[in-house]
């Protein structure tokens, strides 16, 4: 049986580019449940008023500043409309969090 040149070389080139790759096997999920992306919310803690802590699944965390010092810095726009469109930013932005934290709640205390 004859190979093309070209072809040869591809195969060649492919099966060397795996041998080089490192496995990243990973020991099985005893529970079939795929593990989630590392930057899925897993907690949300405080509040607007006194800050907010949100975790992620790859152990990393951020913390936005205070509903106070966001809408402060809401006051640093030039025009009136941007102001208004970051304060309204701001507010949807806290309520959304209080949502997100009530809700990871309730689904932890719903686990058992």
């Amino acid at each position: 049986m004859r190979t093309s040149v070209p072809l040869a070389t591809a195969l060649g080139a492919a099966a060397a580019l795996a041998a080089l790759l490192p496995h990243t096997a990973t020991a099985p999920n005893p529970t079939g449940v795929p593990e989630p992306a590392p930057d899925t919310v897993v907690a949300v803690t405080g509040d607007a008023e006194n800050g907010f802590e949100i975790s992620y699944y790859d152990g990393s965390a951020e913390y936005p500043p205070t509903d106070s010092e966001a809408l402060a810095e809401c006051g640093e726009y030039d025009t009136r409309v941007e102001r208004v469109r970051c304060r309204a930013e701001v507010r949807t932005w806290y309520r959304d969090l209080a949502v997100l934290r009530d809700a990871i709640d309730w689904a932890h205390a719903s686990r058992g």
